[in-house]
């Protein structure tokens, strides 16, 4: 099991490497994981998507998230990323000029990485992938609120989550139809219809699609979707779920000379938050060192 994790990992590390170049060399880890996601040619997204119950917790945790931090901080450590203090990753000049052909997870990063862990930290790190794959799922649940928005998304009944994400939209900017689309039936494959003024002489004609499911949307459903935009000229669509999409579907999207945006789960409660749609913003404050001294 330890040389099959230790195996993962170091295909990981070229697969984030890659991700951070082609977004730009800064993101989240969140983006570099969505990017190894949806564009791996090494990992499945059955893989990554894995989710497993812990039979000692009974809690959900994800293996390949685990796998992918600790392939996160052998790089850091390797110091072909640098973490900055908001958390972001950024790739240092090391990361930046990788010679792919050449680089050897073994002797490039752990030869570097392994020696600068102390042998306690080490022997912390070692335990099983159960344990710190939940301890790795609730880090990434910090923000609880994420994972009780999508929970009630999930159990929207479909007419209320289309009302959701066309007053999502709305928030975005988008001049929705107050017609088309707003039947439950026979509405023609869409779910919405609207307009955006690029600039001031431009307006746009935009479709909008919404599925509230518990899988992943697969790339037929984009072509159904494409061609109801087709019956009502529009010239992009929307098309938004409370999941994900499957490569395919990303790769369906992007082709033709008409781009459709999806807009995943995650990215839903990105927008909530930034159009404050729902949600009441709340402040709080961590405590500093001095409070915490004994003088």
């Amino acid at each position: 099991m330890a040389n099959k994790s230790i195996e993962t990992e170091n295909k990981a590390m070229r697969e984030i490497l890659l991700a951070m170049i082609n977004l730009g060399g800064q993101a989240s880890r969140k983006e570099v994981l969505q990017e190894v996601r949806d564009n791996s040619q090494v990992f499945s997204e059955n893989q990554i998507d894995e989710v497993r119950i812990s039979k000692r917790t009974n809690k959900t945790y994800h293996p390949f998230q685990y796998k992918f931090n600790f392939a996160v901080k052998h790089l850091i450590l390797a110091e072909f990323i640098n973490s900055t203090a908001d958390g972001e990753l950024e790739l240092s000049q090391k990361g930046r000029t990788v010679n792919f052909d050449s680089f050897d997870p073994e002797e490039d990063v752990r030869k570097i990485s392994e020696d600068k862990m102390s042998h306690q930290n080490r022997k912390s790190d070692m335990v099983d992938e159960e344990a710190i794959g939940v301890k790795t799922n609730e880090a990434d649940e910090e923000e609880s609120w994420r994972g009780e928005l999508l929970r009630s998304l999930v159990k929207m009944d479909p007419k209320k989550f289309e009302l959701f994400c066309r007053g999502l939209l709305t928030k975005m900017g988008i001049d929705v139809d107050d017609t088309i689309g707003i039947q439950y039936v026979a509405d023609g494959g869409i779910d919405g219809f609207g307009f955006v003024r690029s600039n001031d002489y431009r307006t746009t004609r935009v479709a909008l699609q919404a599925k509230r499911w518990q899988s992943k949307v697969s790339a037929p459903e984009i072509d159904k979707f494409r061609g109801a935009m087709d019956k009502r000229n529009a010239e992009f669509g929307i098309f938004i779920t409370n999941a994900d999409f499957t490569r395919d579907a990303i790769r369906t999207a992007r082709q033709g000379t008409r781009i459709i945006t999806l807009i995943n789960g995650d990215q839903i409660c990105d927008l909530v938050a930034k159009y404050n749609y729902y949600v009441e913003p709340v402040t709080t404050y961590r405590l500093k060192g001095f409070y915490k001294e004994n003088d």
